[in-house]
């Protein structure tokens, strides 16, 4: 768990003074705990001691080793492909390395899905189904290909989704159109890209809803979030792992068909009825009815459900 999120969600018996810093701390994070426990005292109004027993009762020793695991999750979120291919050079380059990389994955899936409650996929499902106005899904340089994937699936579940692929300057014009009817699903992993920040910040002081789709160290985005997805990303390799995202995604949809199946059943039929008329898949070869007039097909596949 990263402090943001062990500050955000503690469920310590906190005094009001202690309260304040932590709020100081989410306020202007991470900058806010990289000053002197003096400076951090002053700017939430309350005494150096104070500052100390809160960090005691957070499981550190003394401010100094708040500020060390705070610098390792900084350094963490900054890390480029670039960098990372020095820290995780492998020691022998190997037919095996391939095999290794699929093992570290595995282990990423496997802590998404243990850090991440089944309330949180409700929550995540109910966003999705439930807003009434548009939904609207953008993600940076590699996760706009995930974005992309929900938004396929999402759209035989609803109406009213928009996949906004790669961000352009005349992107932002949507936001014009935009309000409290509609969400905004951003993905935006480590390295977090600024023009998808500055979207997701400003969609959000017009009053659309924001569901993120993140990992450990959260995108700023986070702090404005109405419900945020959190995915393990790392492997050995200097490319984090887009495996884990896709399976929350997915994750996503098969919670949605299990909780709300006969809601989205009819459109999903009606889908399926247009392609089979238009030939869109192989297995339309094998209905009788294929070489009719499409317009009469549907309406027999429609009468039929």
């Amino acid at each position: 768990m990263s402090i943001r999120e062990e500050l955000a969600h503690t469920q310590l018996a906190l005094t009001a003074a202690e309260r304040k810093i932590v709020q100081v701390l989410l306020a202007d994070y991470p900058k806010s705990g990289l000053g002197t426990a003096t400076r951090l005292a002053r700017l939430a109004g309350v005494s150096d001691p104070t500052v100390m027993r809160l960090m005691i009762k957070l499981g550190y020793g003394k401010f100094s080793d708040f500020q060390t695991k705070l610098l390792e999750e900084v350094e963490s979120r900054l890390h480029s492909p670039l960098l990372m291919m020095e820290a995780k050079r492998p020691a022998n380059a190997s037919e095996g390395t391939a095999l290794g990389y699929y093992n570290s994955v595995i282990q990423s899936l496997e802590r998404t899905r243990t850090q991440t409650s089944s309330q949180a996929y409700t929550r995540a499902v109910s966003m999705l189904l439930e807003t009434k106005g548009k939904v609207l899904l953008l993600g940076g340089r590699f996760s706009r290909n995930v974005a992309s994937i929900l938004a396929s699936y999402l759209a035989q579940l609803r109406v009213g989704v928009h996949d906004m692929e790669k961000l352009s300057a005349s992107d932002f014009d949507v936001l014009i159109d935009m309000g409290k009817k509609d969400l905004l699903v951003v993905f935006d992993y480590r390295r977090y890209q600024a023009d998808v920040v500055s979207f997701a910040r400003q969609a959000h002081e017009r009053g659309v809803g924001i569901l993120l789709f993140t990992d450990p160290w959260l995108s700023p985005i986070a702090e404005i979030a109405d419900q945020t997805m959190v995915a393990a990303i790392d492997s050995d390799s200097p490319f984090d792992t887009s495996a884990s995202c896709v399976a929350q995604i997915e994750a996503v949809v098969a919670h949605a068909l299990a909780v709300r199946g006969p809601s989205v059943r009819g459109r999903i039929e009606d889908i399926e009825a247009i392609r089979d008329a238009n030939g869109v898949t192989l297995d339309a070869g094998n209905d009788p009815e294929r070489g009719k007039n499409p317009g009469s097909r549907i309406q027999s596949a429609a009468s039929k459900s």
